[in-house]
């Protein structure tokens, strides 16, 4: 699998769940990651593209701006990926919440984890796109791996 990969899965799919670590290569443009996760984000200014992710990315995002204590990254963050097109930010309710539980018990996942999980899954989205093995024990979920991309 390669980037022609990622490419025609995520035209085929036209909307996919991200997970926080496809955020963190990006902003900080990993060098082994970034080819794929700059696909990722092209195709998500693609007209008809849906990219989904659980407020819970953005909480995990600005732990280290917060403890390095800067405040430009924080804000950063904020402008640019609260007005990415095409990107919807999934705040847990209660049915979410429930399925996190279940998945946690079930799967064995750390709590951000299975609220990442649960939100692919209520969001109905075909494909969830990480790079963290603890998501393919996860049934419910077609998983990505970024590391099967390289």
């Amino acid at each position: 699998m390669g980037i022609a990969d990622l490419r025609s899965l995520l035209r085929q799919h036209r909307r996919v769940a991200i997970d926080t670590c496809i955020f963190v290569y990006e902003l900080e443009a990993n060098p082994t990651y970034k080819n794929l996760t700059g696909a990722i984000f092209n195709w998500l200014e693609e007209s008809g593209s849906r990219g989904v992710t659980s407020t819970i990315t953005m909480a995990e995002l600005l732990v280290q701006p917060y403890r390095d204590r800067d405040s430009r990254r924080v804000d950063d963050c904020f402008a640019l990926l609260t007005r990415f097109p095409n990107l919807s930010w999934v705040e847990p309710d209660l049915g979410i919440a429930d399925l996190a539980a279940s998945f946690r018990a079930k799967h064995r996942l750390k709590m951000p984890d299975a609220l990442q999980a649960a939100t692919a899954v209520k969001e109905q989205t075909p494909a969830f796109v990480t790079n963290d093995a603890a998501f393919r024990r996860v049934s419910e979920l077609r998983v990505l791996a970024m590391d099967d991309l390289l």
